[in-house]
């Protein structure tokens, strides 16, 4: 399966205390609609269970955790068990992996049904997670805006995130920036976000 082409002297997206990249319309020779279809029933999706200001709630959005070897991965203030990788999420790791020139060890999926389901301002900054690597974000289905904003001088950057595209955040952006999935009720269809990432645990 090839998915990507190849691109040189990618521009960096943030202004400034950060390094993003963004792959667009790099998608070929591949049946999206298939590959989407693929992820959906193949993927082991649950509801997501998050504990915020001292609540626990279960999302309507739903995820999964892949990695090289069985471990936990706490966020949200909650354990989850990553499960073995399937073939269609260790073929795009794959070629992530040679676009990128980095190594990846697990893969967090959110899967959203519609635009009620979004992500607020966060940095993937767990003490679990190497700071020195980078998480590359693939997404497939539905477009998106992605946003960016800064951690002390709030200034906000925001992307459309394409279907079949990779969003390459490097060192130091989780430092600086937050960022989120907001949400928009003109979305009515479905966005499978695979967010590959490395544990220091593996």
């Amino acid at each position: 399966m090839k998915l990507f082409r190849d691109f040189n002297d990618m521009s960096n997206l943030l202004p400034y205390d950060g390094d993003v990249q963004y792959y667009s319309n790099l998608t070929y020779h591949t049946d999206l609609t298939n590959l989407f279809r693929q992820l959906f029933e193949h993927i082991e999706w649950q509801p997501d269970v998050v504990t915020l200001f001292g609540r626990t709630i279960t999302t309507k959005r739903k995820v999964a955790l892949y990695a090289d070897k069985k471990t936990t991965y706490t966020y949200s203030n909650q354990k989850k068990l990553t499960k073995p990788w399937i073939p269609e999420l260790v073929a795009i790791k794959n070629i992530v992996e040679t676009i990128t020139n980095e190594q990846f060890n697990c893969c967090l999926c959110n899967l959203y049904h519609n635009g009620t389901e979004g992500m607020g301002w966060h940095s993937d900054n767990e003490k679990v997670l190497n700071p020195m690597r980078s998480i590359a974000s693939v997404s497939f289905g539905t477009e998106r805006y992605f946003h960016f904003k800064h951690k002390k001088t709030k200034e906000t950057v925001k992307f459309l995130l394409e279907n079949g595209s990779l969003l390459l955040m490097k060192p130091p952006t989780q430092d600086y920036w937050l960022h989120a999935l907001p949400k928009s009720r003109k979305i009515t269809s479905k966005r499978i976000n695979l967010t590959f990432r490395s544990l220091k645990t593996i």
